[in-house]
C-alpha cells in the first residue's frame, strides 16, 4: 500500500471512531441521525423541507443541519417547515465529517430532537466514504439524472440504508425506466428498500419519516452487502476514488442558525436559545 493510501485509511479509520462515539452518544440522549446524500438539483431539499413540516403537524420532535459549499438558500427553505434548522458551509470542502458534525451540535441541538436529518453537500463521491455517526443512511436520486445513477456511484447507493427515487412525477416525460432504475440498485445493494416520492404532488412524503420514526423504535436496518464486506476486513465501503482534502482546515465552517419558525437568517448565540450544551470531546474546549 502506497503512502498516500495508508494515509487515506487512517483518515477514515479516525473518522470511523468518531462516528462511532457520536451515535452512541446520540442514542443515548434519545435521538438518531438520518444522513442524506445525493447530486445537485435531485430535489432532497424539497423532499426534506415537506417532511419537516409533516413531523411538525404529527408533533415529532425534529431538527435538521444542512451543508453546503455556498449560500444559506437550502436552510432559508428548509426553516419555513417550523422546525430548528442550521446551515453549515463548508467553504469548499466537499463533504462533512463526523467531528465536523459534532462541533455543529455542540450548544445547539434542541434537547427533545427525536430525529436529526442531515443534508449532506450535494456530491455522490465524497460524501459516501464518511460515516457521520448516522443511524441511517438514504441515497436519493431523481428520474431526471437518469436510470444508471447507482451504477455510476456504486458507493453511495451500494451504503445507504434506504434508496428515495424523487420528482417521479416527471418519469413519463423524461422517459424514466423505473424497473431498470430498480435493477440497477439490486445490483450495488442487494435487498435495499426504494421509496418512491414527489415533494409536488405529494406521492410518498411522509415515508421517509415513517422509516426513520420506526429505526428510532428499534427496527431492523438494512445492511448493505458492501458494509458487510468492509466489516469482515477487506478494506473501508467508502468510494475508492476519493481523495481526501489533507491540510484543508475542517474546524471552522461557517455557519447560520434558524430559529424555530423563522426562515431569515440570524446570527444569534446559540445557549440564548435554551438549548442544552453538547459535551465536548476529551481534550477539546467545551
Amino acid at each position: 500500500m502506497c503512502r498516500v493510501d495508508e494515509l487515506r485509511q487512517a483518515v477514515l479509520a479516525h473518522n470511523d471512531r468518531g462516528a462511532s462515539d457520536l451515535r452512541a452518544e446520540l442514542t443515548a440522549r434519545g435521538v438518531i441521525a438520518i444522513n442524506l446524500l445525493s447530486s445537485p438539483g435531485s430535489g432532497k431539499t424539497a423532499l426534506l423541507e415537506a417532511e419537516l413540516r409533516l413531523a411538525g403537524e404529527r408533533g415529532v420532535p425534529v431538527a435538521a443541519l444542512t451543508a453546503d459549499l455556498a449560500t444559506d438558500n437550502d436552510a432559508t427553505r428548509l426553516a419555513r417547515a417550523g422546525a430548528p434548522v442550521k446551515q453549515v458551509l463548508t467553504d469548499g470542502l466537499c463533504h462533512l465529517e463526523a467531528a465536523m458534525l459534532r462541533r455543529q451540535l455542540t450548544g445547539w441541538l434542541p434537547t427533545r430532537t427525536r430525529l436529526l436529518f442531515v443534508e449532506n453537500v450535494g456530491n455522490l463521491v465524497c460524501p459516501a466514504s464518511y460515516d457521520l455517526g448516522e443511524s441511517l443512511r438514504v441515497a436519493l436520486a431523481s428520474v431526471t439524472e437518469g436510470e444508471d445513477k447507482p451504477l455510476k456511484y456504486p458507493s453511495a447507493f451500494g451504503l445507504a440504508n434506504l434508496v428515495v427515487l424523487t420528482k417521479t412525477d416527471l418519469a413519463e416525460a423524461v422517459e424514466f425506466d423505473e424497473l431498470a432504475f430498480l435493477a440497477n440498485v439490486r445490483r450495488v445493494n442487494p435487498g435495499v428498500e426504494v421509496l418512491f416520492t414527489s415533494a409536488r404532488t405529494g406521492r410518498g412524503v411522509g415515508d421517509l419519516l415513517a422509516r426513520a420514526l420506526a429505526v428510532l423504535d428499534g427496527a431492523a436496518v438494512h445492511t448493505p452487502v458492501m458494509a458487510r464486506h468492509a466489516a469482515d476486513g477487506h478494506g473501508h465501503g467508502g468510494s475508492p476514488d476519493h481523495g481526501h482534502r489533507n491540510g484543508h482546515d475542517h474546524a471552522h465552517p461557517y455557519e447560520h442558525e434558524y430559529g424555530q419558525g423563522h426562515g431569515d437568517p440570524a446570527h444569534t448565540h446559540e445557549d440564548d436559545h435554551g438549548f442544552d450544551r453538547w459535551p465536548a470531546p476529551a481534550g477539546e474546549p467545551s
